[in-house]
Protein backbone atom coordinates (compact mmCIF):
# COMPACT_ATOMS: atom_id res chain seq x y z
CA UNK A 1 0.00 0.00 0.00
CA UNK A 2 1.64 3.76 -1.60
CA UNK A 3 1.89 5.80 2.06
CA UNK A 4 0.48 9.09 1.76
CA UNK A 5 3.14 12.55 1.74
CA UNK A 6 1.23 12.88 4.84
CA UNK A 7 2.39 9.69 6.70
CA UNK A 8 5.52 9.75 4.95
CA UNK A 9 6.00 13.17 6.73
CA UNK A 10 5.15 12.02 10.15
CA UNK A 11 7.01 8.64 9.85
CA UNK A 12 10.39 11.72 9.31
CA UNK A 13 9.08 13.83 12.56
CA UNK A 14 9.09 10.37 14.22
CA UNK A 15 12.38 9.54 13.25
CA UNK A 16 13.66 13.11 14.92
CA UNK A 17 12.05 12.47 17.53
CA UNK A 18 13.21 8.55 17.92
CA UNK A 19 16.98 10.56 17.30
CA UNK A 20 16.65 12.72 20.19
CA UNK A 21 15.45 9.73 22.63
CA UNK A 22 18.22 8.13 21.35
CA UNK A 23 20.60 10.70 22.06
CA UNK A 24 19.59 11.50 25.64
CA UNK A 25 19.50 7.97 26.22
CA UNK A 26 23.71 7.93 25.36
CA UNK A 27 23.79 11.14 27.15
CA UNK A 28 22.12 9.77 30.33
CA UNK A 29 24.33 6.68 30.15
CA UNK A 30 27.59 8.57 29.40
CA UNK A 31 26.75 11.09 32.51
CA UNK A 32 27.10 7.50 34.88
CA UNK A 33 30.72 7.16 33.89
CA UNK A 34 30.69 3.47 33.48
CA UNK A 35 30.82 3.71 29.62
CA UNK A 36 28.21 3.54 27.16
CA UNK A 37 26.81 1.58 24.26
CA UNK A 38 28.93 -0.09 22.11
CA UNK A 39 28.52 2.22 18.80
CA UNK A 40 29.32 5.12 21.12
CA UNK A 41 32.33 3.82 22.62
CA UNK A 42 34.66 5.02 20.04
CA UNK A 43 33.42 8.60 19.97
CA UNK A 44 33.46 8.99 23.77
CA UNK A 45 36.88 8.08 23.93
CA UNK A 46 38.26 10.33 21.59
CA UNK A 47 36.09 12.95 23.23
CA UNK A 48 37.92 12.43 26.66
CA UNK A 49 41.62 12.90 24.87
CA UNK A 50 40.52 15.48 22.43
CA UNK A 51 38.52 17.91 24.69
CA UNK A 52 38.38 20.75 22.10
CA UNK A 53 35.11 18.87 19.93
CA UNK A 54 32.55 17.74 22.20
CA UNK A 55 31.33 14.30 22.40
CA UNK A 56 28.36 15.04 20.15
CA UNK A 57 30.76 16.36 17.86
CA UNK A 58 32.93 13.63 17.66
CA UNK A 59 29.48 11.29 17.47
CA UNK A 60 29.04 13.07 13.85
CA UNK A 61 32.32 12.07 12.75
CA UNK A 62 32.12 8.20 13.90
CA UNK A 63 29.00 8.63 12.05
CA UNK A 64 29.83 10.42 9.26
CA UNK A 65 32.94 7.59 8.94
CA UNK A 66 30.66 5.34 8.89
CA UNK A 67 28.40 6.54 6.20
CA UNK A 68 31.63 6.81 4.03
CA UNK A 69 32.39 3.12 4.82
CA UNK A 70 29.16 2.41 3.23
CA UNK A 71 29.87 4.34 0.29
CA UNK A 72 33.07 2.41 -0.28
CA UNK A 73 31.35 -1.04 0.44
CA UNK A 74 28.02 -0.55 -1.69
CA UNK A 75 29.72 1.48 -4.10
CA UNK A 76 27.03 1.92 -7.04
CA UNK A 77 24.55 0.23 -4.79
CA UNK A 78 24.87 2.81 -2.44
CA UNK A 79 21.14 4.82 -2.65
CA UNK A 80 21.46 8.63 -2.91
CA UNK A 81 18.78 8.49 -0.18
CA UNK A 82 20.75 7.63 2.29
CA UNK A 83 22.84 10.71 2.12
CA UNK A 84 19.89 11.96 4.41
CA UNK A 85 21.91 9.72 7.27
CA UNK A 86 24.07 12.96 7.18
CA UNK A 87 22.18 15.83 8.46
CA UNK A 88 20.61 13.50 10.56
CA UNK A 89 23.96 12.03 11.80
CA UNK A 90 24.31 16.48 12.85
CA UNK A 91 21.10 16.38 14.55
CA UNK A 92 21.62 13.09 16.50
CA UNK A 93 25.11 14.93 18.08
CA UNK A 94 23.24 17.95 18.65
CA UNK A 95 20.83 16.53 20.29
CA UNK A 96 23.50 14.58 22.67
CA UNK A 97 25.48 17.76 23.27
CA UNK A 98 21.68 19.21 24.32
CA UNK A 99 21.20 15.83 26.46
CA UNK A 100 24.58 16.04 28.32
CA UNK A 101 23.75 19.64 29.56
CA UNK A 102 20.32 18.76 30.35
CA UNK A 103 22.15 15.72 32.73
CA UNK A 104 25.10 17.99 33.86
CA UNK A 105 22.80 18.89 36.68
CA UNK A 106 22.61 15.80 37.99
CA UNK A 107 25.20 14.65 40.91
CA UNK A 108 26.79 11.01 39.77
CA UNK A 109 29.17 10.33 42.69
CA UNK A 110 27.62 7.40 44.37
CA UNK A 111 28.20 3.81 42.36
CA UNK A 112 24.78 3.02 42.80
CA UNK A 113 23.26 6.32 41.16
CA UNK A 114 25.76 6.08 38.42
CA UNK A 115 24.56 2.21 37.62
CA UNK A 116 21.35 3.71 38.01
CA UNK A 117 21.82 6.17 35.37
CA UNK A 118 23.16 3.44 33.24
CA UNK A 119 20.03 1.66 33.24
CA UNK A 120 18.00 4.50 32.87
CA UNK A 121 20.34 5.91 29.75
CA UNK A 122 19.81 2.32 28.08
CA UNK A 123 15.65 2.12 28.38
CA UNK A 124 15.34 5.54 27.39
CA UNK A 125 17.69 4.48 24.46
CA UNK A 126 15.99 1.59 23.37
CA UNK A 127 12.76 3.70 23.79
CA UNK A 128 14.64 6.25 20.99
CA UNK A 129 15.58 3.12 18.54
CA UNK A 130 12.15 1.52 18.67
CA UNK A 131 10.50 4.29 17.66
CA UNK A 132 12.78 4.83 15.05
CA UNK A 133 12.17 0.99 13.90
CA UNK A 134 8.70 2.19 14.01
CA UNK A 135 8.98 5.35 11.89
CA UNK A 136 10.65 2.65 9.28
CA UNK A 137 12.19 5.48 6.67
CA UNK A 138 15.76 5.65 7.03
CA UNK A 139 18.21 3.72 9.07
CA UNK A 140 20.82 5.13 11.40
CA UNK A 141 24.55 4.85 10.08
CA UNK A 142 25.82 2.00 12.57
CA UNK A 143 22.55 -0.11 11.58
CA UNK A 144 23.24 0.85 7.34
CA UNK A 145 27.00 0.07 7.74
CA UNK A 146 26.16 -3.02 9.47
CA UNK A 147 23.45 -3.81 6.56
CA UNK A 148 25.92 -2.78 4.25
CA UNK A 149 28.34 -5.52 5.03
CA UNK A 150 25.72 -8.32 5.38
CA UNK A 151 24.49 -7.62 2.22
CA UNK A 152 27.51 -7.37 0.27
CA UNK A 153 29.36 -10.25 2.21
CA UNK A 154 25.72 -12.07 2.65
CA UNK A 155 25.77 -12.84 6.21
CA UNK A 156 23.73 -12.84 8.64
CA UNK A 157 22.96 -9.25 9.80
CA UNK A 158 22.34 -10.23 13.16
CA UNK A 159 25.45 -12.05 13.38
CA UNK A 160 27.03 -8.81 11.71
CA UNK A 161 25.58 -6.63 14.01
CA UNK A 162 27.69 -8.87 17.27
CA UNK A 163 30.57 -8.24 15.34
CA UNK A 164 30.36 -4.92 14.86
CA UNK A 165 29.38 -4.07 18.19
CA UNK A 166 32.59 -6.10 19.72
CA UNK A 167 34.80 -4.28 17.02
CA UNK A 168 33.83 -0.75 18.30
CA UNK A 169 34.41 -2.03 22.14
CA UNK A 170 37.63 -3.53 21.10
CA UNK A 171 38.79 -0.38 18.76
CA UNK A 172 37.78 1.85 22.19
CA UNK A 173 39.69 -0.08 24.37
CA UNK A 174 42.79 -0.29 21.91
CA UNK A 175 42.13 3.75 21.63
CA UNK A 176 42.06 3.90 25.46
CA UNK A 177 45.13 2.06 26.21
CA UNK A 178 46.99 4.31 23.33
CA UNK A 179 45.37 7.29 25.23
CA UNK A 180 45.01 7.25 28.90
CA UNK A 181 47.68 3.64 28.95
CA UNK A 182 44.58 2.13 31.06
CA UNK A 183 40.92 0.93 29.73
CA UNK A 184 38.75 4.78 30.06
CA UNK A 185 35.12 5.51 29.09
CA UNK A 186 35.18 1.65 27.85
CA UNK A 187 33.53 -0.52 31.31
CA UNK A 188 30.55 -2.34 32.45
CA UNK A 189 28.06 0.16 31.40
CA UNK A 190 29.26 -0.76 27.83
CA UNK A 191 28.22 -4.48 28.69
CA UNK A 192 24.97 -3.69 29.91
CA UNK A 193 23.80 -1.12 26.88
CA UNK A 194 25.39 -4.12 24.84
CA UNK A 195 23.42 -7.21 26.12
CA UNK A 196 20.44 -4.80 27.44
CA UNK A 197 19.39 -2.48 24.43
CA UNK A 198 18.30 -4.68 21.89
CA UNK A 199 15.89 -6.20 24.64
CA UNK A 200 14.78 -2.67 25.91
CA UNK A 201 14.12 -2.27 22.00
CA UNK A 202 11.98 -5.48 21.22
CA UNK A 203 10.06 -4.57 24.89
CA UNK A 204 9.49 -0.81 23.74
CA UNK A 205 8.55 -2.44 20.01
CA UNK A 206 5.97 -4.80 21.46
CA UNK A 207 3.95 -2.12 23.68
CA UNK A 208 4.35 1.00 21.00
CA UNK A 209 3.93 -0.28 17.65
CA UNK A 210 0.54 -0.64 17.14
CA UNK A 211 -0.95 2.26 18.37
CA UNK A 212 1.72 4.60 16.92
CA UNK A 213 1.42 2.70 13.47
CA UNK A 214 -2.34 4.15 14.01
CA UNK A 215 -1.26 7.60 14.38
CA UNK A 216 1.01 7.47 11.50
CA UNK A 217 -2.12 6.24 9.14
CA UNK A 218 -4.42 8.53 10.25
Amino acid sequence: MKQSTKEIAKRYILFIISLFFSALGVAITRKGGLGVSPISSVANVLSLKFEFLSFGNWLIIWNCALIVGQIIILRRKFQIIQLLQIPLSFLFGYFTDFGTWLVSFFGADIYAVRLAMVIIGTLVLGFGISLSVIANVIMNSGEAFVKAVSDTAHKDFGNVKIVFDVSCVVLSVVLSLIFFKNITGTREGTVIAAFCTGLTVKMFNKLLRKPVEKLLVK
